[in-house]
Parts: C-alpha cells; structure tokens; sequence
C-alpha cells in the first residue's frame, strides 16, 4: 500500500489524503443532479481514505456546498474541506462576473459556512483572480478569516506566476488548484517551478481531462443533455477536434492495457508520479468510478513509463484549447 496521505505547502502545510474528490459534477455540468448518487459517492470516499472534498459556491450554483455538508455530517473530523469563491452567480444560475473585492470575501466566507454546516473551513480558495482588485487586497481579506479561525488555509485557482507571488507575499498560499492532466501541461512551463520555488502544494483539477482520459468518453456521450462538454466552450470535445483527441487517448490506452491497469487510473497514476507536492481531485458522482480512481493510488509508474505516456501524449498534439473563453484565466 503507498502512502495515503500528503502535504500541500510548506509554510502553512496541510496534510490531505494523497488523492482528492472533486464533488461539482454531483449538482451541474456533468448530466442531471442525483443528490442520493452523489451522498454515496462522497461517504463511499470517505471509507477508502480519500477525506479531501473540493467544492465551490458557484457548484449549483450553492447546491453542491449543501450536498457536501449533509454528506459530512457526523464526520467533519475526517475531512480536509476545501471550498471556493470569486465567481459570482445569482439564485436562478446567472453569471455576474468575478469578485475579488475585501467586503465580498467576507460576506461569501460566511455563506459557504452556514451552506457546508460547518464553522471552518479548512483550505479555502479565491476560484477566478479579480483583475480589478489588487491580489493583495482580496488575500488581505482571506487572511482576516484566518485570524477570526473561519478557515485554516489560503489557495488560489488559475493563478499566474506573478499573481501567486504578489499573494504568498501577503500571507502563505497552501496550494494552487489549476487544470493539470496528460491534456493540460502548459503550467509545467512556468507555474510548476513557482510553486516549487515557494513551496506551495499543486491541486489538479480535471486530471481526466474531464473525463477523456478514461477511455470511456465518445462524441455520442458527450452529447448527452446537460453535458456541459457539448458546448463550444469547451473546444477540446468538438468535432474534429474530439476526434483527433480520441486518437490520443488510444495511445494512452495501449500503456494501460500493458500495465494492466484502466486508461483513467494510469491516466491519475502519472499526476501523481509528479511530485509528493500534487494531489489531484478527480471529480465523479458514481461509486464505481470512484473506488477506480481510488485504486490508482497505488500504482507504481517507472521512470520509462512516466516519460512514455508523456511521449503518448505531446503537449502539442492536443487539439484545441481548454476552454473557448480563456478570459477569466489569469495571466498575471
């Protein structure tokens, strides 16, 4: 058995299972909600030891904070919570933008709190970087919910190399949450070394590359009603496109089928051969996927076979870019 858990940053450190669960899926984008699919999800999770739950406001919008404080009830004292702010939505779905402002931080701190049932939360994120407010007014503003004890630990989500600077400056930044999978690696480039210059853990999401990676996904699939990969947003998942995709993953399949493992879990098994600073979220609302996913934690890759799924997929033949609006991504 490898080891379960590890230590996102060293300044302020958190110890987190070695893998996370992404709970969004459970209340939007990924077909219809099933609350009873996702309460067994997470309570499934807990039992295998993977006790760190990412969840956000906007997840519902609202609903999926909710869903995850009833799922932990009784049990808070096994999770590593952690939850976001920042993109701001309405009661009825709209978006309204990104809000990084001092007043907003509060007011959206004390709302995930009373959702979640809980009274701290233990890694809390700003989900969109505000480019109208200075990043070390909104981290300013996290900090003073560290002093009132409302949450334990300080994140950021997309964040740029400068951007993480400028906030670690203000007050010790735990981890970053950005997309990271065999389809993403753009941040190696120069978000990777910040990290590892600051000693600041790495949060991936999607490490699936929502779901692609699991062999499982086809263009009938993502068809689905309620699939939010049907949408042009997200180029990656159309047409042609998603066909050239497809043919990427097959190699990723060829190096599954030889280690004798699924494509999803060799897929997760790579993310976490890179470092004992990453602990991906693979996000699912089903058991069988999870208890997948789970049992890729104790894969081990060689150094060979790290640097030929690398080979398998070269960061430039993936076709597309992640999201058909790369605006709310920080550019530093």
């Amino acid at each position: 058995m490898t080891e379960q858990t590890r230590t996102l940053g060293t300044a302020s450190p958190l110890t987190v299972s070695s893998m996370g669960l992404g709970c969004m899926g459970m209340s939007e984008f990924y077909g219809a909600p099933d609350e009873a699919a996702g309460l067994a999800t997470i309570h499934r999770a807990l039992d295998l030891g993977i006790t760190f739950l990412d969840t956000a406001d906007m997840y519902g919008p609202f609903t999926n904070e909710k869903l995850v404080g009833r799922a932990i009830a009784g049990r808070r004292d096994e999770v590593q919570l952690a939850t976001k702010f920042g993109n701001v939505r309405g009661e009825n779905g709209e978006r309204l933008g990104i809000s990084g402002a001092p007043e907003y931080v509060h007011s959206a701190c004390d709302a995930s709190l009373q959702r979640l049932g809980v009274d701290y939360i233990d890694l809390y994120y700003q989900h969109r970087v505000d480019p109208k407010v200075p990043i070390e007014d909104t981290v300013g503003a996290m900090a003073e919910l560290v002093t009132a004890g409302k949450v334990r630990h300080l994140g950021l989500s997309e964040a740029a190399a400068g951007t993480i600077r400028r906030a670690h400056a203000v007050h010790p930044i735990t981890a970053l949450e950005t997309e990271y999978s065999l389809f993403t690696r753009d941040l190696e480039d120069e978000i990777l070394p910040t990290l590892r210059e600051l000693g600041i853990g790495l949060v991936p999401y999607s490490p699936l590359g929502r779901g692609i990676l699991t062999g499982k996904l086809t263009a009938e699939s993502v068809a689905q009603e309620g699939d939010a990969r049907s949408h042009p947003y997200f180029p990656r998942f159309q047409g042609d496109a998603l066909a050239t995709n497809l043919r990427l993953v097959e190699n990723v399949e060829a190096l599954a089928a030889a280690k004798g493992v699924t494509p999803g879990q060799i897929a997760l098994a790579w993310v976490l051969a890179q470092g004992e600073d990453v602990v991906p979220i693979p996000g699912t609302k089903r058991v069988a996927y999870l208890e997948e996913n789970a049992a890729a934690r104790d894969i081990v890759l060689t150094d060979d076979e790290v640097r030929a799924l690398a080979e398998a997929v070269p960061q430039d033949a993936v076709a597309g870019p992640r999201y058909g609006d790369m605006g709310s991504i920080d550019r530093g």
